[in-house]
């Protein structure tokens, strides 16, 4: 399953910050399993927030050269408070340093001004034709759709 957690881009500072929105609403899938008579959003998905803003951030700044963003590590993790449907959840990133393979980052996701979850996060950037030529075919779509993503969100 592939969840969108970016519903818009508030501002960007290529290579240094990035402020995200997501309208958490109750017809969000996982919510129905994800406490039934107390839906929240899972705390796995405040992280991947987090992510998502920091890998935006990461492609506008890089240009777009890697398709695959992924997280390598995450410390220092602390959740503050339950994220309910009905709240717009703004996520702030700061880059510590951003660099063509690996980038780290401060970030923390805010309900208001209640803090929510706050991190560190290490992310991984590379192209899987590194790995196998033959899916450089699927690096180009990977990159194209997260362009197009960029321009609706107002990234770029």
């Amino acid at each position: 399953m592939k969840f969108i957690l970016l519903d818009k881009v508030l501002s960007i500072e290529v290579g240094r910050r990035i402020e995200a929105v997501k309208a958490l609403s109750l017809a969000e899938e996982y919510l129905g399993d994800h406490f039934p008579s107390f839906p929240v959003l899972p705390g796995v998905l405040m992280i991947e927030g987090l992510l998502q803003t920091a890998a935006m951030l990461v492609r506008v700044t890089n240009d777009f050269r890697q398709s695959m963003i992924v997280l390598q590590e995450a410390r220092n993790v602390k959740y503050k408070s339950f994220v309910k449907p009905g709240s717009l959840v703004r996520m702030e990133v700061q880059a510590k340093n951003i660099e063509e393979q690996s980038s780290s980052f401060f970030g923390a996701s805010y309900v208001g001004d209640e803090p929510m979850v706050e991190g560190r996060l290490k992310l991984r950037h590379y192209n899987l034709a590194e790995e196998n030529p033959k899916w450089s075919s699927v690096d180009a779509r990977i990159i194209r759709e997260m362009k197009q993503r960029a321009q609706l969100l107002g990234a770029c």
